[in-house]
């Protein structure tokens, strides 16, 4: 196996709880990790023997976070790892996290943040 992460990725979405949250929007830090079922493309160097392309993953990703309608966080990073999951079949295991800053939590604080990780 091996293991592929795009770090702390900056996306802008309308995910919330409350009305203003999905009105005005606010900006999300996203890490995705993936394990490939082997690690077969390290020996060939080759794409299609189980690598990821990191570059085909990220729309994925921006879209998912830009365009899903959600209240929870997490549900939104189950979402992200249940369509990597779907669409690169070489990918078992998928880890999301998504820190949101502008929360409505009354107290210093840097960022709320979840973690889900999701399984082939």
């Amino acid at each position: 196996m091996a293991k592929i992460r795009l770090m702390n990725m900056l996306f802008y979405g309308f995910q919330g709880i409350y009305e203003y949250e999905k009105e005005q929007g606010a900006k999300f830090s996203v890490d995705v990790e993936m394990v490939t079922r082997d690690d077969k493309a390290c020996d060939t160097d080759r794409l299609e023997d189980g690598a990821v392309d990191a570059a085909s993953v990220y729309p994925l990703i921006q879209d998912t976070v830009e365009e899903t309608k959600v209240n929870l966080l997490m549900t939104l990073a189950a979402k992200t790892g249940d369509r990597i999951l779907k669409k690169f079949p070489q990918v078992v295991e998928v880890t999301t996290r998504i820190r949101k800053q502008a929360v409505p939590i009354h107290g210093p604080l840097d960022y709320v943040e979840v973690e889900v990780t999701r399984s082939a």
